[in-house]
């Protein structure tokens, strides 16, 4: 009697993703979080996260200053800049909410950052 060649499945290997440590440039570019009733359902359903950046920043120091910062791997960046708008002081006096640069980050499938660590 010949035995069967039993084939053998390969075995996907899942590498846990490892970051370099943070430096003090990526504390430059990622501000803070922003955390606002659209962020926690853009957190929620699409498992985006808004932080504040830099004015200067671009969507790849971003993207690498998130990664080190937060330890998550990061799909894709938006910027939008928001605006600075009038605002009336009890009605006779004008006064200025400052704009600044904002980004949406897209965490991978599995990623998560948890701001309220006890």
């Amino acid at each position: 009697m010949a035995k069967k060649a039993v084939k053998a499945e390969p075995v996907a290997e899942t590498k846990a993703a490892t970051f370099a440590a943070p430096t003090a440039h990526d504390y430059e570019v990622i501000l803070a979080p922003i955390f606002t009733e659209k962020s926690y359902a853009l957190l929620d359903a699409q498992n985006k996260i808004t932080v504040k950046v830099a004015p200067l920043a671009n969507k790849i120091e971003i993207k690498d200053a998130f990664e080190r910062l937060y330890q998550a791997k990061v799909v894709d960046v938006k910027i939008v800049t928001v605006n600075a708008k009038e605002k009336s002081r009890g009605g006779r006096y004008k006064g200025f909410v400052g704009g600044y640069k904002k980004a949406i980050v897209s965490l991978a499938e599995g990623s998560a950052v948890d701001f309220f660590k006890e």
